[in-house]
């Protein structure tokens, strides 16, 4: 339970007086409707007055019953013996919202039309005569007790649950991502020990490379999104040294809309994807290969495209697909990141190509490249 402030306290009272005063009126208006009905010549002040006076001492006693249903709710351990004392509870209520009543305003002589003096009347008095309109305030406030207490409760689970479903997230997202560093780091190690006997200089520049891939990659280990420019800049760095191992057997081009270097994209989300193209697709093929990477704002957000060639007749072809740990957590981690609300889809064409693409959703600073989109569009149309 929440520790008890002088803040909470003057909000619980100042939420009560306000939604008894707005009550009051009401009441105020049918007791003069009911007295006109009467021929009566109550006045809207007196009956307002009347009803305000009753209300307030109502709006007095509704924080504590709350607090007490919040303590001590039905529902629980020892429920039978809660509803007994809340059944006795009703009597310190007549007294109290009797006296307060009283304190506040007099008793309405009906005959005479006008408040009685605090001499002729008493606390008792008001209890008499307002005994069933009382209990019955009494139940409603005790039953409204039970009622908030239950929804803030379900308030309360929904939102832990919400936490723990994000905490959950973010658990299997860091998960994700500590099983793609050791992957790629293998395949890159293992490229870079294919090059040490036969070129050793190419193998040491691989190294400085790496150094600096992972360097990046430290730097951004907080971070589940980046700007689409830092991943790229971090793809053609890989490439770099694939391309050093390669040497003309691989060709890069890129067509990066510059509109889209500032969207936020997954971190590490086109590394698999691109090492996928090369393992499955460049280094099984016989000839010269090429792979182009492009980026264009879309009316949803941003599509990255990633298009390889595939060798004719080679094993990439019924392999470019993968099914590895590379796609399938690409996969799994757009999931955890959009909620569906990104696409990847790959396929081998007939050509002899192969092509992936994302299309990942406007977040945060994405939406001002759909924004400027459109209105090119505007503009063109």
């Amino acid at each position: 339970m929440e520790p008890i402030t002088a803040g909470r306290i003057a909000r619980a009272y100042l939420t009560s007086i306000v939604i008894w005063s707005a009550l009051s009126l009401l009441t105020g208006w049918n007791y003069l409707i009911f007295d006109q009905s009467a021929n009566l010549k109550s006045t809207l002040t007196q009956m307002i007055l009347l009803a305000e006076a009753r209300g307030l001492a109502y709006a007095l006693l509704t924080p504590p019953i709350f607090y007490i249903v919040r303590r001590y709710s039905l529902g629980g351990p020892g429920s039978l013996r809660y509803l007994g004392a809340y059944i006795l509870g009703a009597v310190p209520f007549l007294l109290i919202c009797g006296t307060a009543r009283w304190i506040i305003l007099p008793s309405w002589n009906v005959q005479l039309q006008r408040f009685e003096s605090h001499a002729n009347s008493s606390p008792l008095q008001m209890v008499h005569q307002g005994f069933a309109d009382m209990t019955t305030i009494y139940i409603a406030i005790v039953l409204a007790g039970h009622a908030y207490n239950y929804l803030e409760r379900i308030r309360k689970q929904e939102l832990e649950r919400s936490e723990f479903q994000q905490a959950l997230a973010a658990s299997e997202l860091q998960a994700l991502k500590m099983q793609l560093h050791p992957h790629f780091l293998f395949n890159t190690l293992h490229g870079i020990s294919t090059l040490i006997d036969s070129d050793g200089k190419s193998a040491k520049e691989m190294i400085l490379k790496l150094s600096n891939l992972l360097r990046v990659s430290l730097d951004h280990s907080g971070s589940d999104l980046i700007p689409l420019e830092d991943e790229l800049k971090f793809i053609g760095e890989y490439l770099d040294i694939e391309q050093m191992r390669f040497g003309s057997r691989l060709a890069v081009t890129w067509s990066i809309d510059p509109d889209t270097l500032r969207a936020l994209a997954p971190q590490l989300i086109l590394q698999p994807l691109v090492e996928n193209a090369i393992r499955h697709g460049v280094a099984a093929s016989r000839d010269n290969s090429w792979i182009n990477i492009a980026s264009k704002a879309t009316g949803s957000g941003v599509e990255l495209r990633i298009s390889n060639s595939v060798g004719l007749g080679s094993a990439g072809i019924g392999r470019a697909g993968g099914g590895g740990v590379g796609l399938r957590n690409t996969q799994a981690r757009l999931k955890h990141l959009y909620a569906g609300e990104s696409t990847f889809t790959f396929a081998v064409n007939p050509d002899q190509t192969a092509t992936t693409i994302l299309v990942l959703p406007a977040l945060g600073s994405q939406r001002h490249i759909v924004q400027e989109k459109r209105k090119a569009d505007q503009v063109a149309n």
